[in-house]
Parts: structure tokens; sequence; C-alpha cells
């Protein structure tokens, strides 16, 4: 298992200086992942950057929102909205609702993954990586193993297949918050690249 604190990491700026990222984690290696997990600060509008053949998950952690131009249609995303879930070749053009906004990013490439909101008790689904991102500080839980995890706070397990014929996993905040964090998993066991 392993923790990452995204506010440990040193920012990355962007090649457009409209931002800086934190990379949490690319599984399974730098150099050839399938799943690549960071926390980005976007300080002025601008386009995104074009990840041919990667699902991107975006969701806003902190600011007022950002509007996204994909495909001609301006979609609006705001802390405790739903991720959303978008081909990283579309590189949409991205306007600030406020002003600068924090985000999360889940890319994956081939397999099946996601982000899905903290509801209660968690089963790992399948092989690969499985993990918990908090938004806010609170107290993981699998059976009687418990950890004190900090705010921004990236928690996974890999391969997920050790843990996910045991006990659920369970996320208790510290402060009670509409959407205190998010599981997330990439799963490879039925590969779907080319």
């Amino acid at each position: 298992m392993q923790l990452v604190r995204a506010l440990d990491l040193a920012p990355v700026p962007w090649r457009n200086g409209g931002g800086v990222t934190r990379e949490l984690l690319a599984w399974p290696s730098p150099g050839d992942w399938r799943c690549r997990i960071s926390v980005a600060d976007i300080a002025r509008d601008g386009p995104f950057s074009t990840f041919h053949g990667v699902v991107r998950h975006f969701v806003v952690l902190e600011g007022d929102g950002v509007a996204l131009n994909l495909g001609g249609r301006q979609i609006e995303q705001r802390p405790g909205d739903a991720p959303l879930v978008f081909d990283g070749a579309l590189a949409p053009g991205c306007r600030l609702l406020g002003g600068p906004v924090r985000d999360l990013n889940l890319m994956t490439r081939g397999g099946r993954g996601g982000l899905w909101p903290i509801e209660g008790a968690w089963q790992a689904p399948g092989r690969g990586l499985a993990g918990l991102f908090t938004r806010v500080a609170g107290v993981w839980r699998a059976g009687a193993d418990e950890r004190a995890l900090p705010a921004l706070t990236l928690f996974t397990a890999a391969p997920a297949d050790r843990m996910a014929d045991t006990v659920p996993w369970t996320f208790e905040p510290d402060t009670p918050i509409e959407q205190p964090g998010w599981w997330l998993s990439h799963d490879v066991s039925h590969e779907d690249l080319p």
C-alpha cells in the first residue's frame, strides 16, 4: 500500500503557463503508465493538454469551478459534482468560473477504471490498482486495519486482487462534507488496448 499527499509534492509548471500539476501516481511505471493520477491548480483560462488513447476522469476539488468546451458543448464542473469522463484527445478549452481552481485527474490507457464518490463501504473491483483520494482528512478502514489520512491524499493498493476478496473499505471524514473523497480503480485484467 502507498500513501502520497498532494501538497508534499513539488508542483510542475505547465508548458503554457496556465497552471501546475502534482503527479501522485503513474502506474505501473512512469515511463509506461496505464493509470495516472494527479492534482492540478488551474490559474487561468486555456486549453487542456491532448492525450491520445487516454480516458480522462476530472473532478473539481476547490474553487468556483470551470466551464469546459467539449465538442461545442459547454459543461460546467464545480466542487461536489460527479466526475466528468471524456476522451483525452479532445483537449477541451477551459474557462474559470471565478478564481483559480484545484482539480483531481485520473487518466487511464486501456483496461477499465474510474472514480466513484465515497458513499458507504466499497469493494475494490477486479485486479490492478485500487485506492482512495481524500478531499478532507479522515480515517480509512478495512476490517481491523485503519489509517488516518490527511486531506488531498492518495492511498492505493496494487495489485488490488490482494484485497479484493477481503473486507470492504470505508472512509470516515473528520469533517462532515457532502463529497469527502473518491474511490478509484484501474483494472487491466480485461485489457482493451489494440
